[in-house]
């Protein structure tokens, strides 16, 4: 039989209801944060003259790195979050940044790998986030053990939200 004086009580509504409006304030930061981001990189890049790839493949190839990867990993490690990898892959590739090939195991799976040209682009975003970090560092906008605090609450939603998707199945 379970002691009940052991099981958690129901938190006061005052208390959910005044955490709900922070989450939801914290839901539309993320969102906010996201797209800021992507103008952020289309901005540096307009600066730059690179024209023929958008922040989200720039992202993608970022995200890359030196891993070869198939498209269905891309998504599972959290290289890309859009719903459209196959497109932004063709585009990469037609373009110059993506090289791929088919598995030797499975000739269904395609892996892919930055190129020379692909690099290059990960090496702009690169520099432009350690850019942000030294201005984030020399303006004390955030210091590393909040980041690190922010990192930890951050991967803590991301285990509830993962654990929510895994209920439903």
């Amino acid at each position: 039989m379970t002691d009940l004086s052991d099981m958690p009580s129901a938190p006061p509504e005052q208390e959910v209801s005044d955490f709900l409006s922070a989450y939801l304030e914290t839901l539309s930061m993320v969102e906010r944060l996201h797209r800021l981001l992507l103008d952020v990189i289309k901005d540096e890049f307009e600066r730059l003259g690179v024209i023929d790839i958008n922040p989200v493949q720039a992202l993608l190839l970022f995200n890359v790195g030196d891993n070869v990867v198939t498209a269905g990993e891309l998504k599972s490690r959290g290289y890309y979050q859009g719903s459209n990898v196959s497109y932004n892959l063709k585009k990469l590739v037609d373009a110059g940044y993506m090289h791929h090939q088919r598995c030797e195991v499975d000739r269904r799976a395609v892996r892919v790998r930055l190129t020379d040209r692909g690099r290059d682009i990960r090496a702009l975003v690169a520099a432009l986030f350690e850019r942000h970090a030294r201005g984030i560092l020399s303006r004390s906008v955030l210091q590393p053990g909040q980041i690190a605090e922010i990192n930890a609450d951050l991967r803590g939603l991301e285990v509830y939200w993962g654990e929510q998707i895994r209920y439903i199945y």
